[in-house]
């Protein structure tokens, strides 16, 4: 491994460094390396995408596609002052109940999409415009009521759950 932190850098930019220098690069004391790895190594390790969305905002749409962001383990994240940061927290499935009170709408949102929430709740985040949507996307939402959601959207009226529309 190279003293030389730019050559450690660019090494983490690479997506086809080999597994060993994945390990090696995800621990450098260079947060730059680390950051460089999270954002573009398929192997980088999940905390490293986790550390990397927390303090690094400007990567955050890039870190959202990746498949190996965590979306468990930000429970310690729920208050953070950041309401980004937040909302992932809020949606984590294993947060068993997701703070649903925030200033920031995108939080809300998010935390009415966590699966840990009651049909009780769900009903009332529905019908509130600012988490209606997150409530909607909501895994827990019972099928009926997914399907009546459905056709209210489509065209205001209920629909046959067998019938087919073209």
């Amino acid at each position: 491994m190279s003293e030389a932190p730019g050559l450690r850098r660019v090494a983490a930019s690479w997506p086809g460094l080999s597994a060993e220098l994945v390990v090696a690069l995800a621990q450098d004391d260079d947060e730059e390396v680390r950051i460089r790895l999270a954002c573009h190594h398929p192997l980088a390790p999940p905390h490293l995408l986790l550390d990397a969305f927390v303090t690094r905002p400007v990567h955050r749409p890039h870190l959202l596609t990746l498949p190996a962001l965590p979306r468990t383990g930000w429970a310690h994240l729920i208050d953070h002052p950041d309401p980004e940061v937040r909302a992932m927290a809020a949606a984590d499935p294993t947060v068993p109940d997701p703070p649903l009170e925030d200033p920031h709408v995108s939080m809300r949102q998010a935390a009415a999409a966590n699966p840990n929430l009651t049909p009780e709740t769900l009903e009332a985040l529905l019908a509130d415009p600012a988490t209606a949507e997150g409530a909607a996307a909501n895994p827990a939402l019972p099928i009926p009521r997914m399907h009546a959601l459905l056709d209210h959207c489509l065209n205001g009226t209920p629909t046959p759950p067998t019938a087919v529309q073209r």
